[in-house]
């Protein structure tokens, strides 16, 4: 069975083409649940109107389907709470020059 740190792990790998950065840096990560061999992934963008949403939203299922153990995947959009700079990592501040 995969671990919620597994998958979250595997999810560094997807990157915001525009920024440069993974979701999890840059805090587009909402939640994982994992619920035996079904992962939840509940995952913001940085507008409503992001170009690269749906690449996003393949690499998730993608790389999450990669963790061992790992049978099935949903990936759920959500803008609530909406995405903000102050839920970047510092790393990702501090390399984007904010704050």
């Amino acid at each position: 069975m995969p671990s919620r740190e597994e998958v979250i792990e595997a999810l560094r790998e997807v990157e915001d083409p525009e920024l440069g950065m993974d979701i999890v840096e840059l805090g587009l990560l909402g939640d994982v649940e994992v619920d035996g061999p079904k992962v939840h992934v509940t995952y913001t963008l940085t507008s409503m109107a992001c170009p690269v949403g749906p690449m996003i939203a393949e690499d998730i299922d993608r790389v999450v389907r990669q963790v061992p153990g790992v049978e099935d995947v949903e990936a759920e959009l959500t803008f609530d709470p909406p995405w903000s700079p102050e839920r970047m990592s510092d790393d990702a501040k501090f390399i984007l020059g904010i704050g």
